[in-house]
């Protein structure tokens, strides 16, 4: 079976850990919510920090989450998470999501967020998560889409990061619009009963652009991402600082306004 072939663009630096660990099941996973129910068995795939993961263990309890991650460091952040909340229905493994480690029909819900875009064979991903799903159950999966990203206003600057930020993504083996594409990865995949729906985050009082801004500027100068876009020769050191200041730059002005799109789908597992 293929194992990962894809590097995950962001890494785990302080910024990319800022942004992922204010994400909830509410602000991250609205549009699964109604399938959960306390007795269920889930799995959470590239769980990260597990702030999501955490709420789902609350909402599934006592019923229990398997959560998992390719990066093995993380993962002690996620248990330590799972601890503060005082979870004890909640474990966390190291895993390929191209080959998981687990019997067929293992779980009731099999979720990944933010996951697709960075895998090398998303559609192998979502066989191997359907094939670890019982009948009847689900897999959920929620990915933004790069290419729809909209802000304002309309900085020169930071049309050339979006572009940047595509080519090092797909040179990594990424998808960066991996939202417009699940359904049909899903359907490749062997999924007949889909479900697509979309959802978006917003960016836009003087916090929230503090937040998104300060973050995307440091990240872009400070991560795994910045390294490999250098090392990959899709931008100099200089250039990606002058996207971190168009990022500030952006920041600062009362009238910004930034929209983060997401593709959303749940397959009923047959």
């Amino acid at each position: 079976m293929p194992k990962e072939t894809a590097v995950y663009t962001h890494g785990h630096h302080e910024s990319v850990l800022r942004s992922h660990s204010w994400r909830t099941a509410e602000n991250s996973a609205a549009y699964l919510l109604g399938e959960l129910h306390p007795g269920l068995d889930v799995l959470d795939v590239g769980c990260g920090p597990g702030t999501i993961t955490a709420d789902l263990a609350a909402l599934v309890s006592p019923g229990r989450v398997t959560a998992v991650d390719a990066a093995d460091d993380v993962l002690d952040r996620a248990r330590a998470h799972a601890d503060e909340r005082g979870l004890d229905n909640v474990r966390f493994l190291v895993a390929d999501v191209h080959e998981l480690d687990f019997p067929d029909d293992s779980f009731d819900v099999v979720h990944a967020h933010q996951v697709l875009q960075h895998v090398g064979d998303p559609v192998r991903a979502l066989s191997e998560m359907r094939r670890v799903c019982r009948p009847g159950g689900v897999v959920a999966a929620r990915d933004s889409d790069y290419g729809a990203f909209a802000w304002y206003p309309a900085l020169p600057a930071l049309t050339e990061w979006q572009r940047l930020y595509d080519r090092v993504a797909r040179a990594n083996g990424g998808e960066p619009n991996a939202g417009r594409h699940l359904k049909s990865w899903a359907r490749a995949a062997g999924f007949t009963d889909i479900t697509c729906t979309a959802a978006a985050w917003c960016f836009a009082s003087p916090a929230e652009r503090a937040w998104w801004s300060g973050l995307w500027a440091d990240r872009t100068t400070a991560s795994v991402y910045a390294r490999l876009a250098v090392e990959g020769g899709h931008a100099t050191a200089g250039q990606l600082a002058s996207a971190a200041a168009a990022w500030r730059a952006w920041g600062d002005d009362e009238d910004a306004w930034f929209s983060v799109p997401h593709g959303e789908i749940v397959c009923r597992v047959e």
